[in-house]
């Protein structure tokens, strides 16, 4: 979760927020933030494709017994393809983005050199 964007929509609901970071061999929960037992989440990111880092984010507060309600991007960029979470997955802009395994490209792709974009 960005902590930027969870600050903003805790404020938003008159809730508090908690975020996770990078950490040695995926996403942690840092900074003292604690997770209790039955408490509800809204996991909120600002851009999802196919959700792989959602889910580390989902994962983590289940682990630790907390219950996610809903997912939340501003932008989804899965298409139809959404991604299932387990719960309502909600996107303030759709985009159809077309994504290719890297040994089943299309031949107009092969000429443009692969560049791995950083993330914001």
């Amino acid at each position: 979760m960005a902590s930027s964007l969870t600050q903003e929509v805790g404020r938003a609901l008159g809730k508090g927020h908690i975020f996770v970071e990078k950490g040695a061999g995926g996403l942690a929960l840092r900074r003292g933030f604690q997770i209790r037992s039955g408490e509800k989440f809204i996991v909120a990111e600002n851009v999802v494709t196919r959700g792989g880092r959602m889910q580390q984010t989902i994962d983590i507060v289940r682990a630790r017994g907390g219950v996610v309600t809903a997912v939340g991007v501003i932008v989804g960029r899965s298409g139809a393809n959404k991604p299932g979470f387990g719960c309502p997955f909600v996107s303030l802009i759709r985009l159809d983005m077309s994504t290719f395994d890297a040994n089943n490209l299309p031949q107009d792709l092969f000429s443009i050199p692969a560049v791995k974009p950083g993330s914001s």
